[in-house]
């Protein structure tokens, strides 16, 4: 047999994996690793610093809210103030998360029955045990995306649009909603899934988050991009919660937008343009303060709140006795 007719060799070589992010210490001994991929953005939009590979498609999940909201904005819905931070949140199931959920369905003849999220208790620790111990049970409008279905069902019915399948991938909203996120990223949407809450889920690179939200909050007035992201930095409580960083941030470094998703992704632009997106590769939300707070301090953030958010102590018994660490 010649060479020409030998097979092809395939290459068995695992894939590289992805740069350490953030470091797990615990009593002095390095116990474990977070890896993932960063990009910042400089306020020009140009790539500043890039950490593995950022290119690469993601599922942003909740930092996806943003784009949702404007896209149902464009659909035509008049929302505006708390009602639209609402609708681009992950909330923290407190009371006047879900008093106004139920509101701003009731304004549309809708009910909690009509939402197609799962039944869930409230994301917040605290107002979880708060809800249990009131012998209340796992319900949809508890779930941290009601407030976007909530808006998702109100649009349909201003459009005549079908509500029982509006979270299907070729109903006109969730179409609509693909076409936003391309746009904000400026490239196509690489994959479609389907998020925790049951909606379509749109895949694109981090360097495409960051730029989509960099464009959100250099947008022109009156867009709607820029009425999603004035709503959520004007009531940033109504976007995650009293206890959330995304909500710290937004309130006490004027003109951030911040949101958060599964899976540890997190998006950031500030007034002037400057953006970072990031993902922990194994999905570990404990890595996610830590990695954001070195993120924003080399975007120049100087802020208390930086190093509110930064902090994620090891305990050992009652004693604090390690931390997890950014390594960049």
């Amino acid at each position: 047999m010649t060479s020409s007719d030998a097979p092809s060799a395939i290459s068995s070589a695992p894939a590289a994996a992805p740069p350490v992010l953030a470091e797990v210490v615990r009593s002095g001994f390095t116990e474990g690793h977070h890896r993932g991929s960063l990009v910042l953005l400089a306020a020009d939009g140009s790539v500043e610093r890039a950490i593995g590979d950022p290119a690469a498609p993601v599922f942003p999940r909740s930092s996806n809210k943003p784009m949702q909201a404007a896209a149902i904005l464009r659909a035509g819905l008049d929302l505006s103030g708390e009602r639209l931070a609402l609708a681009a949140a992950s909330h923290s199931g407190e009371p006047f998360h879900l008093d106004l959920a139920r509101k701003m369905l009731a304004e549309h003849g809708l009910s909690p029955a009509d939402l197609q999220t799962p039944p869930d208790l409230p994301l917040d620790p605290v107002e979880a045990e708060t809800y249990l111990a009131a012998g209340n049970v796992r319900e949809r409008i508890t779930m941290n995306c009601s407030g976007k279905h909530a808006a998702m069902l109100a649009v349909c019915v201003r459009n005549g649009w079908d509500t029982a399948t509006y979270l299907a991938p070729d109903h006109p909203l969730q179409q609509l909603v693909g076409q936003v996120v391309a746009e904000a990223a400026g490239e196509p949407v690489a994959a479609v899934g389907t998020d925790g809450c049951g909606a379509p889920l749109m895949a694109i690179g981090l360097t495409g988050l960051a730029r989509a939200f960099r464009s959100f909050v250099l947008a022109e007035a009156g867009s709607a991009e820029r009425r999603v992201a004035d709503a959520m930095r004007a009531h940033p409580e109504y976007v995650a919660g009293t206890r959330r960083p995304d909500t710290w941030l937004m309130r006490e470094v004027p003109g951030t937008l911040s949101k958060m998703g599964a899976e540890a992704v997190q998006a950031v632009a500030l007034a002037d343009g400057r953006a970072l997106a990031f993902k922990i590769d194994d999905g570990s939300v404990r890595a996610l303060g830590p990695v954001l707070a070195r993120a924003l301090e080399l975007l120049g953030v100087d802020a208390p709140v930086v190093a509110r958010i930064g902090r994620s102590p090891l305990l050992g018994g009652a004693a604090e006795v390690g931390e997890i660490r950014a390594t960049f």
